[in-house]
């Protein structure tokens, strides 16, 4: 029986999630534009298990929606008396995701290779990149023209 490319993907999501709880690392390539310039589609991210307590705001982290990873930057963690829950958000989105229970943590990006160079994500948006993040988010035309570049660039066509 043939697998369709959707269960595919789910087992490896699922794989992935595993690995990490399990306390090891992983490699995803990221194919969304919310983490725009922080991380751009086609970049190799490395996926660190981490505790609850190695995690800080400014982190960009993986979180377990259903059946997908939402890879954005923590805003803060939120203690309730039944539960803590993280707030996280694309750094080119401008709204907050919603609250995410810390059972859906399942790590943090500890490095981003893009184009055969490896580098750590900053845990703050420099302003220059801001700028850039805040005009990806409100002129879709400028994250267009600037994707297309950079899949050019990189080779990504």
């Amino acid at each position: 029986m043939a697998m369709t490319t959707e269960v595919r993907a789910s087992l490896k999501l699922d794989l992935a999630a595993e690995v990490l709880r399990g306390g090891g690392s992983v490699r995803l390539r990221a194919w969304g534009v919310s983490m725009l310039p922080s991380i751009w589609p086609g970049d190799l991210l490395t996926i660190e298990s981490a505790r609850l307590e190695q995690i800080t705001p400014g982190d960009i982290v993986v979180i377990r929606q259903e059946s997908r990873f939402i890879i954005h930057r923590l805003i803060r963690m939120e203690e309730g008396p039944d539960r803590t829950a993280c707030l996280t958000r694309g750094d080119a989105v401008s709204h907050d995701d919603a609250f995410s229970p810390t059972s859906a943590l399942l790590g943090r990006v500890t490095s981003i290779c893009r184009a055969s160079r490896a580098f750590s994500p900053n845990r703050q948006v420099s302003p220059f990149a801001g700028v850039f993040a805040w005009l990806f988010c409100h002129w879709d035309q400028f994250r267009s023209v600037y994707l297309r570049a950079h899949a050019f660039v990189y080779g990504l066509d």
